[in-house]
């Protein structure tokens, strides 16, 4: 394949394009604040959950500490009956009466028994407050750290958007200067070796692989004109020869 070696060196110039591409394309894809936008928004999500939880236990708390109290009034109302007819001296009978005041020391113990079962329901609604009140304080400053991490990766990702537009746009202008087939062959390249398909000899080095050429490859580079296509026998990217690739005086046209 043949291009002038002004198409040949505009190769350069369009890997570099498309290597600063594919390294935005990179970090679009790694950026810092996706990942910590996710394990963010897990964050609000388990809370939010944890939340739903409490407020549901909350509730079920209250409705049995509302139990515990009624049963207590109740329990003291007729205490309170039993007591009243004791005082009024309208029961006369010694069975009747003794019944009467085992009945009231029963329900003093009832009443006291429930009392404590209202305490400790009453001390367990309180430790649910708090650790309502806690979630409520995590989800708050979860959710304000999500949003400031999501709003600066949507600036990132709008920033290197406007890179790569611009980089693309002049990928298009420098890829009107190379030949069709060279592009062609290019872009076949970009494809197989991990998107580097074009490289400049340096020094009689391969600036692909990095590996050093022979002297039998070097002096076989000399001897091929300068409108001729090289590529590297060892990673078959094309070689692009440039004033330092230490060839010295090229063949003719």
């Amino acid at each position: 394949m043949k291009a002038e070696p002004a198409a040949q060196a505009r190769l350069l110039d369009l890997q570099a394009l498309d290597t600063e591409l594919q390294r935005l394309d990179h970090r679009a894809r790694n950026l810092k604040e996706d990942s910590e936008s996710v394990e963010l928004k897990e964050s609000v999500d388990r809370i939010d959950a944890e939340l739903i939880a409490v407020r549901t236990r909350i509730s079920d708390v209250g409705r049995e500490q509302r139990k515990a109290e009624s049963d207590v009034d109740q329990v003291r109302a007729r205490a309170e009956r039993d007591s009243g007819r004791l005082e009024s001296g309208a029961i006369t009978n010694s069975k009747e009466l003794q019944n009467l005041q085992s009945e009231i020391a029963s329900l003093s113990r009832r009443q006291s028994e429930l009392e404590e079962v209202v305490l400790a329901v009453m001390e367990r609604a309180e430790g649910l407050e708090t650790e309502f009140a806690r979630l409520t304080s995590e989800h708050e400053e979860t959710a304000a750290r999500y949003t400031e991490v999501t709003a600066r990766r949507d600036t990132a990702v709008a920033e290197i958007g406007l890179d790569r537009d611009r980089i693309a746009r002049n990928r298009e202008r420098v890829a009107a200067d190379v030949p069709a087939d060279l592009l062609a062959l290019y872009d076949k390249l970009r494809g197989q070796y991990d998107g580097l398909a074009a490289a400049p000899l340096r020094y009689g080095r391969c600036g692909g692989c990095k590996l050093a050429l022979s002297t039998v490859e070097l002096n076989e580079i000399r001897a091929t004109p300068a409108d001729e296509i090289v590529r590297c026998e060892d990673c078959r990217r094309i070689l692009v020869r440039t004033e330092e690739s230490g060839l010295g005086p090229q063949a003719e046209q």
